[in-house]
């Protein structure tokens, strides 16, 4: 069978697993506890902070798992549709699953979009297209403060015996997230001005060079959907040779193979460059990484950023 075939197949068995449940699950829960699918692992640790015992989170992406590109099994519709709430991103992240929350939502589950809480005027566009915007939100956490907001109020209506908790853990939350970011801004202060220049395989740290103060470039778009050319490579190669960037960095959603060939680029220009560190892009560290936790992940990344740069 082709891909096109696959494809097909693929969606007329999301489609008709969607329709088979159009009526919400009548099944008695086993368990005290709100039944969450989230889609990332951001996702899935920000509902566990803010639901602690009261909430039990499946998340659908484990970690180095790239939601860019990700398509949601069977298996994975047939869990979103057993929850009592799915948490998701949007901004188009999960860009190969938008029909399956709408489905979800269009038979009346709880379905918690980030996006939809998240100010407006602050989100940055993709390029010069004002109407598709940048879904790596979390690199700012001002705005994942937004995120936590959100998802502590959806929780409260959807379980509000438990409302007061989930205010309470939103509240322990913000003030980690408050010494969490000055943590970044103290950090980012080590490395020289002229050489705060992010470097990573695809533009998803735009969000951290605004909040932070740094000069961000991608080897791919926003999405690794998109594939970068000799021409981007040979461009961005003499940029880093012309500022003399130190370091560039490799990501662990995306395979390393395109910040090796830039590395070899620049080397074939006269110039040495070398490959900093991996950061955590599109996902959060997996276990016994020390970065399991978001807030682990942002201090992990910044501590690799600023020991490569300074």
């Amino acid at each position: 069978m082709n891909k096109r075939g696959k494809m097909l197949l693929s969606l007329c068995l999301i489609a008709g697993l969607l329709l088979s449940g159009c009526q919400k699950s009548d099944q008695t829960k086993t368990s005290d506890t709100l039944n969450i699918v989230a889609t990332t692992t951001m996702l899935a640790d920000l509902a566990s902070e803010i639901g602690k015992e009261h909430v039990t989170v499946n998340g659908l992406m484990g970690p180095g798992i790239d939601p860019h590109l990700y398509q949601a099994s069977a298996g994975d519709v047939t869990l979103m549709q057993n929850a009592d709430v799915v948490v998701y991103n949007g901004l188009h992240l999960e860009g190969k699953m938008g029909e399956i929350f709408q489905s979800l939502t269009d038979r009346g589950s709880t379905v918690i979009c980030i996006e939809d809480g998240l100010p407006k005027n602050r989100l940055l566009s993709w390029e010069d297209d004002s109407s598709v915007h940048d879904p790596h939100i979390w690199f700012d956490v001002s705005l994942w403060k937004s995120a936590a907001g959100t998802v502590a109020e959806k929780l409260s209506e959807a379980d509000s015996d438990h409302a007061d908790d989930y205010k309470k853990n939103l509240e322990a939350y913000i003030k980690e997230l408050d010494s969490l970011d000055e943590y970044v801004k103290e950090k980012i202060n080590e490395i020289p001005k002229e050489q705060r220049v992010l470097i990573t395989a695809h533009d998803a740290f735009q969000y951290f060079g605004k909040a932070y103060g740094m000069e961000v470039r991608g080897l791919q778009g926003i999405s690794t959907d998109a594939e970068a050319g000799t021409a981007d490579v040979s461009s961005l190669a003499q940029f880093i040779t012309d500022r003399k960037i130190k370091a560039i960095f490799v990501e662990s959603s995306v395979p390393p193979k395109t910040i090796e060939a830039l590395k070899a680029a620049v080397q074939s220009k006269g110039f040495d460059v070398v490959i900093g560190g991996e950061l955590y892009s599109d996902s959060l560290g997996g276990e016994n990484s020390g970065a399991e936790t978001y807030l682990l992940t942002i201090k992990a990344n910044v501590d690799t950023i600023v020991n490569a740069l300074k």
